[in-house]
């Protein structure tokens, strides 16, 4: 069956980095067009950052451009998203979502809390 797993959260301080990762299977990877949301309580969920499917195009939120970058292994059925300089209001579930014709597939998401 299809599979989503987002790992890297956790709890960083104010200016700090993580690394998410989102493990795909269960579908054709390099098929489809995988992208980062987040979500936070109260409101609708964002889109963070989108890449296509050979990696050759990225999209960025305003509020994140320069700060974050998504890439992908195709090899490794895995997409990442490298966050610096990380602000509290960066604080939210981060989930991983993959398109592909006809159909989309969400992971469970992971948590990212930035406070000092």
């Amino acid at each position: 069956q299809v599979q989503l797993v987002e790992s890297g959260g956790g709890l960083v301080q104010p200016g700090g980095t993580l690394r998410l990762s989102c493990a795909a299977s269960g579908f054709t990877f390099s098929s489809s067009v995988m992208s980062w949301y987040r979500r936070t309580p109260g409101k609708e969920r964002e889109l963070v950052a989108l890449i296509t499917q050979a990696g050759g195009s990225t999209k960025y939120a305003d509020s994140v451009k320069g700060r974050f970058t998504i890439s992908r292994d195709n090899a490794k059925n895995t997409v990442y998203l490298q966050m610096n300089s990380l602000k509290p209001e960066d604080t939210a579930v981060y989930y991983c979502k993959a398109v592909l014709p006809g159909m989309s597939y969400w992971g469970q998401g992971t948590q990212v809390t930035v406070s000092s």
